[in-house]
C-alpha cells in the first residue's frame, strides 16, 4: 500500500460552534433561556448561559495560523478557518487533509456537556442538551452523509433523562455519546456507583459507544508553573491513564458488553499500564479482594474486551500492536486544535504505519473505526473516492486554500518575550486573563 491509497477516518476532532446553534431546534422559553452567542466591542466572541460566560475559541481553533502565533488568539469566529464551524468548509478541509470521515466533540458545551451540568437553573437544560444533539445530527452530520460520525452529549445530572436521550439518539442513528471518565468532577457519583446502572444498560441495549475524552474529568497535571509548556503538552494524552485504570476495575463491564473509546489518548503508553495493572492484581488481590469486580479476569483482559484507543503520531505504539490489539486502535487528527497535523495528516500517519501490513493499515485507518461506531462511509461514497489521493484531488479541483494566514492582528501575548521558553505558568495566566476578559 502507498500513502495515497489509505482511507482515513479520524475519531477525534472538534467543532467551534456557530452563533445560531440553538435557533434551529428551540422556541419560546427554551430558546430564550438557551446559551447566547455574544460579541464584545473589541470583536471577541463569547457564550453566555445563565450568567456563566465561556470564551469562544482561543487555542481550540488555531489550524491555518502561523505556529509562532499559537496562543490565546484567535478569540472570534471570523479569525478561524471556516472549517472550524461550518460543515461544508470542514469537508473541504477534510478533503485537503485526506480525511474520509470525522467524529467531533463540542467546544462551547464542554467535552461532556459541562456547560449544562454547571447550569444553576436546569429547568430547560435537558431541552438544551437535546437541541445541541439535534444541531450536531441535522446541521452537521446529515449535511454531508457518510462524512461525519455522530457524537451525542447527555444530561448526566438526571439519570432518567440520560437514558431517554440515549434511546432517542439511537433512534436517530447516533452510535456514540461523550461521557466524563470521572463524573465526580461534575459533582456526580463515581462510575462505580449504582446511579449509573440504567445508563450502562441503555448503552448496552442500543450498542452505544462511550467516548472518554482526555481533560473532561481527571485534569492533565503539570510539574510546576516554571516547567516549559512542552513538558505539559507531552503528558496530556496520558492524563486519561487515571481514568483508564479506574474503568478497568468497573464491575459493570462484566455484566454489559460496553464499548469504550479513549479519545485523544495516544497508544504507546498503554501496554505498560496494562502490564502494571496485571501485576498489581497478581501481587495484591489476596488482600484487596479485587476478584469481587474482576470476576476471575485480569485487567488486561477487560481492556481487550471493551476498550479502544487512538493516536495522532505514535510509531512506538504501532510497533507494539501485539500488546494493544490491532483491532482496537484508531486514528485521530484533532482538528482544529494546536496538535492537529492539518493539512499533513497522511504524511504524519504514514511514518507510524508504513511498516505494517496492508491489512493492519486498513484496520487502523478506517476499519476499526467503522466497527467501533457502526459507521459505513461506503454506503454513501465509493471507496475509491475516499482515498487520500482522491480527496486531495477533489480539494485541488475545488480550490481549497491552505495558505497559512495571520488573522489575530497584534502578535499574541505569548510571543512578547522570545528569549525564554513559554512555561506552564505562562499558559495558565493566559487562560485566566482570557477568561477574565470575557
Amino acid at each position: 500500500m502507498k500513502m495515497d491509497d489509505m482511507v482515513i477516518i479520524s475519531v477525534d476532532d472538534h467543532i467551534s460552534e456557530p452563533g445560531d446553534l440553538f435557533t434551529h431546534h428551540l422556541s419560546g422559553p427554551a430558546l430564550a433561556s438557551a446559551p447566547t452567542f455574544k460579541q464584545k466591542s473589541n470583536g471577541s466572541n463569547y457564550w453566555d448561559y445563565q450568567g456563566l460566560k465561556m470564551a469562544s475559541v482561543a487555542l481550540n481553533g488555531v489550524v491555518g495560523r502561523p505556529k509562532e502565533e499559537y496562543g490565546m488568539e484567535p478569540t472570534s469566529l471570523d479569525q478561524l478557518r471556516k472549517g472550524c464551524w461550518d460543515p461544508a468548509a470542514r469537508v473541504d478541509d477534510m478533503d485537503v487533509n485526506g480525511i474520509a470521515a470525522s467524529l467531533n466533540f463540542g467546544t462551547l458545551i464542554g467535552l461532556d456537556g459541562l456547560m449544562f451540568c454547571n447550569a444553576p437553573d436546569k429547568t430547560y437544560a435537558v431541552q438544551h442538551v437535546q437541541a445541541y444533539n439535534d444541531y450536531h445530527w441535522f446541521q452537521w452530520c446529515q449535511a454531508h452523509p457518510g462524512r461525519f460520525i455522530m457524537n451525542g452529549i447527555l444530561p448526566a445530572w438526571d439519570i432518567d433523562a440520560t437514558v431517554a436521550e440515549i434511546h432517542r439518539l439511537a433512534k436517530q442513528g447516533c452510535t456514540s455519546v461523550s461521557f466524563n471518565e470521572n463524573p465526580t468532577k461534575r459533582g456526580l457519583p463515581s462510575v462505580h456507583n449504582s446511579y449509573w446502572e440504567p445508563m450502562w444498560k441503555a448503552c448496552a441495549d442500543t450498542d452505544m459507544t462511550i467516548n472518554l475524552h482526555i481533560g473532561a474529568g481527571n485534569p492533565s497535571p503539570h510539574a510546576t508553573d516554571e516547567s516549559p509548556i512542552e513538558a505539559w503538552i507531552t503528558t496530556m494524552p496520558m492524563s486519561v491513564s487515571i481514568g483508564l485504570a479506574d474503568w478497568l476495575h468497573l464491575e459493570a463491564l462484566h455484566r454489559y458488553p460496553l464499548k469504550i473509546a479513549m479519545s485523544e489518548s495516544g497508544i504507546g503508553w498503554i501496554p505498560y499500564l496494562l502490564e502494571r495493572a496485571d501485576y498489581a492484581h497478581e501481587q495484591h488481590s489476596a488482600w484487596t479482594h479485587s476478584d469481587s469486580y474482576l470476576k476471575g479476569k485480569k485487567p488486561s483482559d477487560v481492556y481487550h474486551e471493551h476498550f479502544y484507543s487512538c493516536f495522532i503520531d505514535d510509531a512506538y505504539g504501532c510497533r507494539n500492536l501485539d500488546a494493544l490489539g490491532e483491532d482496537k486502535v484508531c486514528y485521530e487528527v484533532d482538528y482544529p486544535h494546536s496538535d492537529a497535523p492539518w493539512p499533513n495528516a497522511p504524511e504524519v500517519l504514514w511514518r507510524s504505519v508504513s511498516k505494517l501490513s496492508d491489512e493492519v493499515i486498513d484496520k487502523i485507518t478506517h476499519k476499526n473505526a467503522m466497527a467501533l461506531y457502526r459507521f459505513d462511509p461506503f454506503a454513501h461514497h465509493a471507496k475509491a473516492d475516499l482515498t487520500v489521493k482522491a480527496l486531495r484531488a477533489k480539494a485541488a479541483a475545488n480550490g481549497v486554500d491552505t495558505t497559512v494566514r495571520s488573522t489575530g492582528g497584534a502578535a499574541p501575548e505569548n510571543q512578547a518575550d522570545k528569549q525564554r521558553a513559554i512555561t506552564s505558568g505562562d499558559v495558565n495566566a493566559m487562560f485566566k486573563k482570557h477568561a477574565e476578559a470575557v
